[in-house]
């Protein structure tokens, strides 16, 4: 994996996308630190500390600390990405965007734009509910209207901004725009997991060391397991009859197709995360009364609740086959074979190829996602069952999975793009 990035340094073209790519995180680092008028940035981190573990330091970890900062990237990319989802779903519900769709690249430039509209709305909204979330745990300095105007809009065009970094690290850099965003989130907030390790020293002496010992030993389990299913696939064996043309005879080759067993990559558990936290931001728009029934509510789907556990659960293992349905067409697999003269030995051409492949599709699907909900949702029933205060370590599952997976994929598509380069030069 190293090599790959050290071959695809020597390429000029690719060394100049990566160099994008790094200006471009590297902008996004100094916003996320970017301090937001009449905002006590001391008193929200004192108020984040206190809840160790809660939905809102997964929030924070996911925005690099700037939540807990109340900087001008608090917000980090959960606007965009909800709104990604809200388009996705749309695009299946209603017809007219199922067209533009499948117009091609034009279809899709217009559908990313109203996309983009769509993320700034999100913004605006989650901006006031995070300014309402402030104001009513008196962390603002000033409470007026100027006051709240200039707040909300600096972490709407916060949010706005990010949307179009990640925009230009698709068009012009490595990797997809998001993951790469989440990557250097979650890397900068490594010193927090450090602080939580050494509070297990601090606390707990000799314990502490030892349970420092087993979580280290847990995560390099971890990297090694991501690493080994993200490289797993099924190979269906493909067959190619013999034809002739002219005096020449063609086909008669064997060759296979390769279903990856986590073909989603880390997407899933991305768009899970989204999703769950939504109870949290809309409780932040609409504070609960204490004692009252939305109070309660709020701490039913919280994080530390088995509901929020078996939700978490079932939208990953959801939107592993919501995106398989989007990504892989069995249907149109079976139609190329069936043009080509290849086919499934034992299975005839036409439908029952494309329900076979649809057949082992779902298999593999479902054994991706159990991967994904282990690796996620394990370290949360842990901290439930245990009754021990993880913090952030409660969602290392998902962070480590996040950034090992942005890794591999990274990786992947500088192979591709290595790979053809060489064909080009060939061809030329």
């Amino acid at each position: 994996m190293f090599q790959t990035f050290k071959n695809a340094w020597k390429v000029p073209e690719l060394r100049k996308k990566m160099l994008f790519t790094l200006l471009i995180l590297l902008l996004y680092r100094i916003g996320a630190v970017i301090p937001v008028p009449f905002v006590s940035s001391d008193k929200m981190h004192a108020l984040m500390s206190m809840g160790s573990g809660s939905m809102f330091q997964y929030l924070n970890i996911m925005s690099g600390e700037a939540f807990s900062r109340a900087n001008l990237f608090a917000l980090a990319v959960s606007p965009y990405i909800t709104a990604q989802i809200i388009m996705q779903l749309l695009t299946i519900a209603i017809p007219a965007l199922e067209k533009l769709s499948k117009l091609g690249e034009e279809g899709q430039k217009k559908i990313q734009q109203i996309t983009r509209y769509v993320s700034v709305g999100l913004g605006l909204i989650t901006s006031y509910g995070y300014y309402m979330y402030m104001r009513n745990n008196d962390i603002l300095t000033n409470k007026g209207i100027f006051e709240a105007f200039v707040i909300i809009a600096c972490y709407t065009a916060g949010a706005s901004l990010i949307m179009w970094l990640c925009s230009k690290v698709d068009e012009h850099g490595i990797g997809n725009g998001v993951n790469m965003v989440l990557f250097s989130n979650i890397v900068s907030s490594g010193a927090t997991i450090a602080g939580t390790l050494i509070g297990f020293v601090q606390q707990y002496k000799v314990l502490g060391v030892l349970l420092d010992i087993v979580i280290m030993i847990a995560m390099i389990a971890i990297i090694v397991f991501v690493v080994f299913v993200t490289n797993s696939e099924r190979r269906i064996p493909i067959q190619y009859a013999k034809r002739t043309v002219g005096r020449k005879m063609y086909g008669g080759q064997s060759s296979n197709l390769p279903i990856k067993l986590n073909m989603n990559g880390v997407l899933p558990i991305i768009f899970a995360n989204s999703v769950v936290a939504i109870p949290s931001t809309i409780a932040m728009v609409f504070p609960p009364k204490p004692g009252g029934f939305g109070e309660k509510l709020v701490n039913f789907l919280g994080y530390n609740s088995w509901f929020y556990v078996v939700v978490f659960f079932a939208l990953i293992i959801l939107f592993s086959f919501f995106y398989i349905t989007i990504s892989f067409n069995p249907i149109e697999v079976a139609n190329n074979l069936k043009k080509n003269g290849g086919s499934i030995p034992g299975i005839r051409p036409g439908k029952p190829t494309s329900d076979f492949i649809t057949k082992v599709l779902n298999r593999i699907t479902l054994i991706g996602a159990l991967f994904l909900d282990v690796i996620a949702v394990l370290p949360l029933v842990v901290n439930m069952v245990t009754g021990s205060s993880l913090g952030s370590l409660a969602f290392g599952g998902s962070s480590l999975l996040i950034v090992v997976g942005v890794v591999l994929e990274t990786a992947r598509g500088l192979e591709a793009q290595m790979t053809m380069r060489h064909y080009k030069g060939f061809l030329e």
